[in-house]
């Protein structure tokens, strides 16, 4: 026998208890609405989005854009990363797209119909060769690319953007006999450990109303939680004028400084 009443489903949301990871999780979850990315049975993001273009990616794809705005690779992740794998082969139109919504933490299309504000506060991860062919500078002399190619290969990167990325880090190739190393290393799980007490005490730091993050801090936040003593005025004075840094990248510095504070712990 058919009923005539509807049948009650229940859909229990694993949602963060944190207001903070609350919050993020909603504004996740409605951009990916937006594109149909959710469903009946997962209506709410409770994981940090990974996004992974490919660097065949155009510069609309990346931004968003269309006759109607929608979001683009860089707001899909929002509150979460944004990796971009062998970073010289993306079109210098998509990677210049980067460079205000990390700024800004959104990115803003305009069209004759209108303009559209998307958010996009993701954290940036980068990976590149050396060079074109993957060699150059390697002690065994297999690198086939000469400065001039080098050089042009580079050139795809703009300052302006290099100055927006917090952290370079050069890994060197492995020998055989690091390979070969079975000793295991601190696992994924220690390691999440500490971030997330690293995360807990931003989110105490800074309240419900606050920045989630570090990364997030304007200039106010700036003066009160990484105010330096004369001894880290006097190191971050001769790095600015030894080295050549921006204001932009002083402030990264700070910003740097203050989570690798959280991460032990130190006040």
């Amino acid at each position: 026998m058919r009923s005539n009443h509807p049948r009650h489903v229940e859909i229990r949301l694993a949602v963060p208890a944190d207001a903070a990871a609350r919050r993020e999780a909603l504004e996740a979850t409605e951009i990916h609405s937006v594109l149909g990315l959710t469903t009946s049975e997962h209506p709410l993001l409770v994981r940090r989005p990974f996004r992974s273009p490919h660097h065949t990616v155009s510069a609309m794809g990346m931004a968003g854009g269309g006759s109607s705005p929608r979001p683009g690779e860089i707001s899909l992740a929002h509150n979460g990363v944004l990796f971009l794998d062998e970073l010289p082969e993306f079109s210098k139109e998509a990677l210049e797209t980067l460079r205000q919504p990390l700024e800004d933490g959104r990115v803003q299309i305009s069209r004759v119909s209108g303009t559209a504000v998307f958010p996009a506060r993701f954290m940036l991860v980068c990976a590149m060769n050396p060079c074109k062919c993957g060699w150059y500078g390697h002690p065994s002399g297999r690198g086939r690319c000469t400065p001039a190619q080098v050089k042009r290969y580079l050139g795809k990167l703009s300052g302006p953007l290099l100055d927006r990325i917090d952290l370079f880090a050069e890994v060197p190739p492995l020998e055989f006999e690091a390979l070969s190393d079975r000793s295991p290393g601190e696992s994924s799980a220690a390691i999440r450990a500490r971030v997330t007490q690293a995360r807990a005490r931003q989110s105490a730091r800074f309240g419900p109303d606050g920045p989630t993050c570090n990364a997030a801090m304007g200039q106010v936040a700036l003066r009160r939680w990484c105010a330096l003593d004369p001894e880290g005025q006097a190191l971050m004075k001769g790095a600015y004028e030894h080295m050549g840094l921006t204001a932009r990248s002083y402030d990264r510095i700070l910003r740097v400084a203050r989570t690798i504070a959280d991460l032990d712990g130190a006040a």
